[in-house]
């Protein structure tokens, strides 16, 4: 099943995964937002307490790593964006060095 997942993922394009990702973490944080309303407002045991705090640091965590595959993403996203940039004007040269070259002789 894992392997049938990554080659899904392989499939998906950068921006298709940063818009995921993106979306991921804001559920994220509308969820850690949520849990720090909650504990500041309602009156909860110790042990309620303590719950909806660890929850609220495996929501930190989970924020925080997707902000560093966000991180990760959009540099693989700037290189692929810099890499098209350097073919079209690689492609320009080419098609002005052969062709209008050739007009002018």
């Amino acid at each position: 099943m894992a392997k049938l997942k990554d080659k899904r993922r392989e499939k998906v394009s950068v921006a298709t995964e940063i818009d995921r990702l993106e979306e991921r973490r804001t559920r994220c944080q509308d969820n850690l937002e949520r849990a720090e309303f909650r504990s500041r407002k309602e009156e909860l045991s110790d042990k309620d307490r303590q719950e909806l705090e660890d929850e609220m640091t495996i929501m930190n965590e989970r924020v925080q790593k997707l902000g560093r595959e966000l991180e990760t993403l959009r540099g693989e996203n700037r290189k692929n964006m810099m890499l098209s940039v350097a073919l079209l004007v690689v492609s320009a040269l080419f098609y002005y060095v052969f062709f209008y070259n050739e007009e002018d002789s």
